[in-house]
């Protein structure tokens, strides 16, 4: 949702409004806020992912503290539905048909790893105008992303556990070129994600988005590839 303010603030040359508050983590110094039309709608849009996060918790774990959490939301939930029926319902969508696909274990990785992106691509189109196309798209190849990278993360794990990944599939099949497989994979949502910024006009904040799109997204993936080589020269 940062990434996305960034965005739509440069996309739309949004005029900030300044504020200075006390922040309870770090209070010792005043910070500034800066705020405008696409911070508050990101942070709706925080709202609306919070509440789905929360409500699946307690239905998987029967987490009670995320169950009150997500109870104390619902009011906002339901405001800011109205307000953004076009997202909610996108949100509502990707939640039925995500617990569907993995409870079935689904092995195409373009159908799992869609739903996030499409789920994404809707609420990164904030407004229905010349740019939402451009902007789905972007947000479209970046929550497939999303998706494939955490679950190139968990994968041990979720095989350890014997847990739904869509990765196991093809690590199964070919082990020795999975890492090769899922790099290309995750570099070609990238590429596109990467060609529908270049096709917006935006000036503002445009060094910064490039930074995140061409190199802030791979720090997990250089992260873990580091580990994994720590760990076969221990072994």
């Amino acid at each position: 949702m940062t990434f996305l303010v960034i965005l739509l603030t440069g996309l739309y040359e949004l005029q900030n409004e300044e504020y200075r508050f006390v922040c309870p983590l770090h209070p010792g110094k005043k910070k500034t806020a800066y705020v405008n039309e696409a911070t508050r709608y990101a942070s709706d849009m925080n709202i609306l992912l919070s509440y789905h996060n929360l409500a699946d918790d307690w239905k998987d774990d029967r987490n009670l503290p995320k169950h009150v959490m997500s109870q104390i939301l619902k009011r906002e939930y339901r405001r800011i539905a109205a307000n953004y029926p076009r997202q909610a319902k996108a949100l509502e969508h990707y939640v039925s048909q995500l617990d569907m696909l993995e409870m079935k274990r689904e092995e195409n990785i373009d159908a799992i790893a869609g739903l996030t992106g499409e789920m994404l691509g809707e609420i990164f189109a904030w407004r229905d105008d010349i740019w939402s196309e451009e902007l789905h798209c972007l947000g479209f190849y970046l929550g497939k992303f999303v998706y494939l990278m955490d679950a190139y993360e968990d994968l041990d794990r979720d095989r350890r556990r014997n847990e739904y990944n869509p990765f196991l599939s093809m690590a199964r099949k070919n082990p020795e070129d999975f890492e090769t497989l899922s790099k290309l994979i995750l570099t070609s949502m990238m590429s596109e994600c990467a060609k529908s910024f270049e096709r917006l006009p935006v000036l503002q904040h445009a060094d910064i988005i490039r930074n995140i799109l061409y190199s802030g997204v791979w720090s997990r993936y250089e992260y873990l590839q580091e580990k994994k080589k720590k760990r076969r020269k221990s072994n």
